[in-house]
C-alpha cells in the first residue's frame, strides 16, 4: 500500500563528483579540509530571489520537454539539480560559466546568485521544520581529496552560501571507504530512505571532490482524502485503452483553474506552505498541452487559481525515474562543461582545460534518480543525482474534476514559487516504487 510509505522519509539528494582528467594527487583523509566559516545570513533582495526562482523554473520545464520525449511516467527534482549545479557553477569561468548560466537560467552575477540560493535554501528549510505533518529539510556537504589544492575563495563560497564545509577524503587510496562515508551521510540525512546512492564506479582514484545536497520532503494533505471513498476506477491511457486503479475521492474547497484544453487544481499540504498543483489536459489533448508547457504557462495558471468546491477523483500513484543527464544538458547548451579540451572550472582549483592546463576539471556524467508516492494521507518524494566532474460560501456550482487520464504535476513552495518536484503520470498502474 502506498499509504504505508507515508510517515517515513521523502528526500531529494544531489551529488556532484569532481575528478581530474589526468594523474591524481596523493592523500588520505576523513577529517576537515575547511569548515571554519559560518553560513552567511540570508541577504538577497526580493528582486534577486524572484529572478533566481524564475530562472530555476524555466530550467525545470526546459528539462521536462527533453526528458518527456521518452515514453512512460516521469519524475525528477529540478530544484535539487539546480542547487547542486549551482555549487559546481561557483567554480566555472569563461565560456563554461556562460553556457551553464544560459542553460540553467542563472541570470544574476555569481555573488548575487549564490546569495539568492542561500536565501531560498534557508527559507525553504524553515518550512514546517518542527511540524510532524509537514517537513522539508535541506542539507549540503562537500568532500575533497586530501592534498589537492582547492582555491580558498571557492571553498569559502560553498561554506558561506551553501553551508557546506569541506571534509577530506582519500579518493585515490581508498575510493570504497570514501564512497561508504558519502553513502552513510546520505542515508543519515534521509533516514535510510536512500541508501547506497553512489555506486562503486562513480568514485575512483581520479575523483577530486563530491558535493552533496539532501532535500527531505514529507507532507500530509491539509485536506486528506477519506480512505473509505477510495475504490477501483478506470484511468484512460494515451493509446485509447484504460486500466483499473485505486481512485481516491473527495469533495472539498480547493483552488481551481481552467484554460484552453485543460483544468488545474491545487492541493495544499499541511500548514498551507507547499502544495501539489495538478494540470489535467482534456482527453485527446495531452501531447498538444505538453508541447506548450513552460514556466510561463504554469505561472499564468497558478495566478488564475480561485477557490471552488471541487468534486475530485484522482488515482493513488507512485513513480520512479532514472536517467543520465549528460547528453540532455549538452543538448540544452552547456556542452563545454563536459569537454576535456574546453571546460573551465578554474574557479575551483586555478586550472582550466580551455587554457591547456593539465590536469584540469570537466564534467564526466550526470545521473539522476527520483521517487514519489501519493495516497490518501499525503506525499513522499525523493530524488538523487550524481554529477561527475572528471579531475485554494456560496458561489459558483461545484466543479467536477475526474483525474482519470494522464496528468502533469508539480510540488511547489507557495511563497517563493520555487518548483521542487515535477512529473507526469501516464499510467498509474505501472510498477510502484519498491514493489508497492
Amino acid at each position: 500500500m502506498l499509504s504505508s510509505l507515508l510517515g517515513r522519509v521523502g528526500a531529494a539528494l544531489l551529488l556532484v563528483v569532481l575528478s581530474v582528467a589526468a594523474a591524481a594527487c596523493g592523500g588520505a583523509g576523513g577529517d576537515e579540509l575547511r569548515s571554519d566559516l559560518a553560513r552567511s545570513t540570508p541577504s538577497a533582495s526580493t528582486t534577486d530571489l524572484r529572478a533566481l526562482v524564475d530562472g530555476n523554473n524555466e530550467f525545470a520545464f526546459d528539462l521536462y520537454r527533453t526528458l518527456s520525449a521518452e515514453d512512460g511516467n516521469l519524475f525528477y527534482s529540478p530544484h535539487s539539480i539546480s542547487l547542486a549545479l549551482a555549487m559546481t557553477y561557483t567554480g566555472a569561468r569563461g565560456e563554461t560559466e556562460r553556457q551553464m548560466a544560459e542553460t540553467l537560467g542563472f541570470r544574476l552575477p555569481q555573488p548575487a546568485l549564490h546569495a539568492a540560493f542561500n536565501t531560498l535554501d534557508l527559507e525553504l528549510g524553515a518550512r514546517g521544520a518542527d511540524d510532524d505533518g509537514f517537513r522539508l529539510r535541506i542539507a549540503n556537504a562537500v568532500w575533497g581529496q586530501r592534498g589537492y589544492e582547492f582555491l580558498d575563495d571557492f571553498l569559502d563560497q560553498l561554506a558561506e552560501h551553501y553551508g557546506a564545509g569541506v571534509m577530506a577524503a582519500d579518493f585515490q587510496g581508498a575510493p570504497e571507504a570514501s564512497r561508504a562515508a558519502i553513502n552513510d551521510w546520505v542515508a543519515d540525512r534521509t533516514e535510510d530512505r536512500i541508501r547506497d546512492l553512489v555506486p562503486p564506479e562513480l568514485i575512483h582514484p581520479l575523483t577530486r571532490m563530491v558535493l552533496a545536497n539532501a532535500v527531505y520532503f514529507h507532507a500530509s494533505w491539509a485536506l486528506p482524502f477519506p480512505e473509505s471513498r477510495t475504490a477501483p476506477g478506470p484511468f484512460h491511457l494515451l493509446d485509447g485503452g484504460s486500466v483499473e486503479v485505486p481512485m481516491m475521492r473527495t469533495n472539498e474547497e480547493f483552488t481551481y483553474a481552467s484554460g484552453d484544453g485543460y483544468q488545474a487544481v491545487d492541493l495544499p499540504y499541511d500548514g498551507y506552505e507547499l502544495s501539489m498543483t495538478i494540470l489535467v489536459p482534456d482527453r485527446g489533448r495531452f501531447r498538444e498541452f505538453e508541447d506548450a508547457l513552460d514556466a510561463e504557462l504554469v505561472a499564468r495558471t497558478i495566478a488564475g487559481l480561485h477557490s471552488r468546491t471541487v468534486d475530485l477523483t484522482m488515482p493513488r500513484f507512485g513513480v520512479e525515474s532514472q536517467f543520465r543527464l549528460a547528453e540532455t544538458l549538452k543538448t540544452l547548451g552547456m556542452g563545454d562543461a563536459f569537454d576535456q579540451s574546453r571546460s573551465d572550472f578554474s574557479g575551483i582549483d586555478g586550472r582550466s582545460c580551455a587554457a591547456g592546463d593539465d590536469p584540469c576539471l570537466y564534467v564526466e556524467d550526470v545521473v539522476h534518480q527520483a521517487f514519489v508516492a501519493v495516497d490518501e494521507a499525503g506525499t513522499e518524494a525523493a530524488a538523487a543525482t550524481a554529477v561527475l566532474l572528471r579531475n485554494e460560501s456560496a458561489g459558483p456550482p461545484p466543479v467536477t474534476l475526474a483525474i482519470d487520464r494522464p496528468l502533469i504535476f508539480l510540488i511547489r513552495d507557495r511563497a517563493t514559487g520555487a518548483v521542487l518536484f515535477l512529473g507526469r503520470v501516464l499510467n498509474p498502474s505501472a510498477v510502484e516504487p519498491n514493489g508497492r
